[in-house]
């Protein structure tokens, strides 16, 4: 309860809608909207209740996070809140949708290659940044206020039988998967992943952390990290059943499904998600109630409009 207090002085508690109102498949997929939070991501939550539990003291020479984008604007904002400075390490891949907004909020943009940033990543440090760090997912408090959007789902759809999140380092999927086994231990907690950035799946498949070897940039820049942490292994072997790799294809051909039929705007993590929803792997289970998570709705207009113009209309292919 006091992650929650400290989370909803900063994010806001997101709406949940049903991706086909008209109920034509067995199968109820419904869509939980942090596209609808202030910085438009669920990364508000775990930056709120991370920087909020922080001293003065701890907070006196500024905070800062490593970031493909929107972990910088939940830390930028949280530290705006709080009355501190925010500095910010960019992966130079962010979008400048992403970048703008950081700019907007007022933090110090440090931008790196991606390598750089997810060594930083790996080793809680870097020589490019002062202050005190704030993970952007490996970090009990980042990940206790992600949790809340799991609160959220079983309140409104107390008989969810599967939640499905795309994973970069894994604090969405940890924080979900901690309260839903929890309060919900019946419903499945699924990984969403890129077929370009899977390393979740390469690593329950080798039942051990694993990098992807494979890893290519790509526009689902929210997700798909190099490598599962040591650290983080425990958590998703935990609380996480299954990885579900989907195609880029498959992404962008949600990304439309999500715009045309419920007239929301879905970064590539986010329509990993729901791409993980609709994906015959998930339909041959028998679930009846499948929350996917849109985990963020930051991405540049013209990439957008690019990756949904270049796919057929949604209505030619059925859920």
């Amino acid at each position: 309860m006091a992650a929650r207090e400290r989370v909803y002085r900063v994010a806001r508690r997101t709406p949940m809608i049903r991706l086909d109102p008209v109920g034509r498949d067995l199968t109820e997929i419904y869509l939980k909207l942090e596209v609808f939070q202030p910085i438009g991501s669920f990364k508000i939550r775990g930056a709120a209740n991370a920087v909020g539990k922080l001293s003065p003291a701890e907070m006196q020479d500024g905070v800062w996070t490593v970031s493909a984008g929107n972990a910088a604007q939940g830390v930028a904002l949280a530290a705006r809140h709080a009355g501190v400075n925010a500095s910010v390490l960019v992966m130079d891949t962010a979008p400048a949708a992403k970048i703008n907004a950081i700019k907007r909020l007022g933090a110090h943009i440090v931008t790196a290659p991606h390598d750089v940033c997810w060594q930083a990543v790996e080793a809680h440090a870097s020589s490019l940044m002062t202050g005190r760090m704030v993970h952007p997912f490996d970090d009990d408090d980042f990940i206790s206020g992600n949790g809340t959007a799991a609160l959220e789902i079983l309140e409104d759809l107390p008989d969810v039988d599967a939640v499905v999140a795309a994973i970069g380092g894994g604090g969405l999927l940890a924080g979900i998967g901690c309260v839903m086994k929890a309060l919900k231990p019946g419903a499945r907690v699924l990984a969403a992943e890129p077929e370009t950035a899977a390393p979740l799946a390469a690593s329950f498949a080798a039942g051990a952390a694993r990098r992807f070897d494979a890893w290519t940039a790509s526009f689902v820049d929210g997700a798909g990290g190099r490598s599962v942490l040591p650290s983080m292994w425990p958590l998703m072997q935990r609380w996480v059943d299954e990885s579900v790799v989907v195609s880029l294809d498959d992404t962008a051909h949600a990304m439309k499904l999500a715009a045309e039929r419920c007239h929301v705007i879905a970064e590539g993590a986010g329509a990993c998600a729901i791409a993980a929803a609709l994906s015959p792997a998930l339909r041959e289970r028998g679930y009846k109630k499948i929350v996917a998570v849109v985990s963020g709705g930051n991405i540049d207009l013209s990439r957008f409009a690019a990756l949904v113009g270049a796919c057929p209309p949604a209505d030619g292919r059925s859920l």
